[in-house]
């Protein structure tokens, strides 16, 4: 006599894994059920409001958390400074007012008084038209009127002005203060 095979669940298994990965990619809105509540008590979730998101530039969705006053050559520009460690640490020597020159026909540069902290700085990314950075190996201070250089961990973006690029490339002056 042969035994007797119980087939059902093998072919139930496999509609299942179906009908999860149809439900998964519908692209329809849905909340997940976390990892650590059983699928019986889904319908009984309760869910946080969500957090705000941190303040952040439309354009490069960099996050901002300080507005600062700037003045290049006598003539006022808006500005931010983001969050990292590095720009607080330039928030630190504020007031600053610095002589600019050209750089590669890329960025206005200028000498800071010291180092920056650099330790605990955001993922590298490669910097826009009126980015503020800082270009850790030389020390200096770069102010971005065309876009940078690929990515790289040594220049570190620090804010961003809203000013033309063609106002920010003739640049020779630039005040930096914190703003009231």
């Amino acid at each position: 006599m042969a035994p007797t095979v119980r087939r059902g669940p093998v072919r139930a298994a496999p509609a299942a894994a179906v009908l999860l990965a149809v439900t998964a990619c519908s692209g329809a809105p849905h909340e997940a059920t976390p990892p650590s509540v059983p699928s019986a008590s889904a319908g009984r979730q309760e869910t946080a409001a969500p957090a705000p998101p941190a303040p952040s530039s439309p354009a490069t969705g960099r996050s901002t958390a300080m507005n600062i006053r700037v003045t290049l050559d006598d003539r006022p520009v808006d500005a931010t400074l983001n969050d990292s460690p590095a720009a607080r640490d330039f928030a630190e020597l504020l007031p600053l007012t610095l002589n600019l020159t050209d750089f590669h026909g890329t960025e206005r540069i200028a000498d800071l008084p010291r180092a920056l902290r650099t330790a605990g700085a955001p993922e590298p990314a490669a910097a826009e038209p009126g980015d503020i950075a800082y270009y850790a190996p030389w020390g200096n201070l770069a102010l971005f009127h065309r876009n940078g250089p690929a990515a790289s961990a040594d220049l570190l973006i620090l804010g961003h002005l809203d000013v033309s690029a063609d106002r920010l490339g003739q640049a020779e002056r630039i005040t930096i203060e914190a703003a009231a």
